[in-house]
């Protein structure tokens, strides 16, 4: 976990995953604080969004933290704009792979980018690139998600590339033995989102963390797409009413792109939006049936709401005792 910790800057590679609404300031600043690593969730915010939220995080925090940019967004030159401005450390780019022109900008800023990679062959393009870090993501994951379990591209992809830049793992981590484990695999570290929510910093609602208290991991469920035409990104979250409104969603949208009202593109960004709108309900307005839980199957081990610190400590703790426990 040393190298993973000094490419991040902070004292624990534990990477926060970027959920939108709930990795702010308060919780972003949190971690980084506890010795991990923040990370911000730009998602759909505006530049003059992004700048506040980077401004006021960095008033909690005297510690590096990250900002997660979504490739997709119409801005995003604007945001790596904002990022450089602000001197952010880390640029974290997730969904697919990085527009033309857009490694550089990030790079050029002297900030360290990290990718995300659902496949070996991604992950082998990615580092050709010139990306510095790389997070591996299994379908056990909350929010959007590949088709392949974290443990399996742990086996396929740590032996394969983990010498050649530091690669963190996550989905479906709750426990500090499974750290541990991968670290023992050659991971430099790890990301958790899901045992964050019920963070006592995390702004999300009540409601909201009570939800996940409650739910074991077969409650957290993957959206099913249902136009082929239409490449929707699965989502993982705890099943509720608004899941069955996804499904109706993807019907008006494809039925527009028939009727030519949108481009892929705009069709595609349409959906983004309405997983924001559904987010933002349940997060922050608590409205846990209607709105998104999105949430990694992990949820079964949250049990109950604690400190940021104490929950690091927590996973801290278990790995350090897995590790001691391993047969000389």
């Amino acid at each position: 976990m040393a190298r993973g910790a000094e490419f991040l800057g902070c004292d624990v590679a534990i990477l926060g995953g970027a959920m939108s609404w709930v990795s702010e300031r308060n919780l972003v600043s949190a971690i980084s604080n506890a010795g991990g690593f923040g990370v911000i969730a730009c998602g759909a915010m505006t530049p003059a969004l992004l700048d506040a939220e980077i401004a006021a995080t960095r008033a909690l925090t005297g510690k590096p933290f990250g900002v997660n940019l979504i490739t997709m967004h119409p801005d995003l030159f604007e945001l790596i704009e904002v990022c450089k401005r602000h001197d952010v450390s880390h640029v974290v780019l997730a969904g697919g792979l990085p527009p033309a022109g857009s490694l550089d900008a990030i790079k050029a800023n002297g900030a360290k980018l990290i990718c995300f990679a659902p496949a070996l062959a991604l992950a082998k393009k990615l580092i050709r690139s010139g990306i510095d870090g790389l997070v591996i993501e299994g379908m056990e994951a909350g929010g959007h998600i590949g088709p392949v379990s974290t443990s399996v591209l742990a086996q396929e992809m740590l032996p394969e590339i983990a010498e050649q830049l530091p690669v963190f793992v996550a989905g479906g981590i709750g426990k500090g033995q499974a750290i541990a484990g991968y670290l023992d695999m050659g991971a430099a570290g790890v990301q958790l989102g899901t045992r964050f929510v019920c963070a006592t910093e995390s702004i999300a609602h009540p409601n909201f963390k009570k939800a996940f208290i409650r739910a074991s991991a077969r409650d957290a469920v993957a959206s099913v797409q249902i136009d082929a035409r239409l490449p929707v990104i699965p989502v993982r979250a705890l099943k509720n009413t608004g899941t069955e409104a996804f499904t109706v969603k993807q019907r008006e949208v494809a039925q527009k792109l028939d009727e030519g009202q949108l481009e892929m593109a705009e069709a595609q960004l349409e959906i983004e939006h309405y997983w924001a709108g559904a987010l933002r309900r349940a997060v922050i307005d608590g409205d846990v049936e209607n709105g998104s839980l999105m949430a990694g199957q992990s949820v079964g081990m949250v049990k109950d709401e604690a400190p940021v610190a104490d929950i690091i400590a927590t996973l801290m703790a278990e790995a350090a005792a897995a590790l001691e426990a391993r047969p000389a």
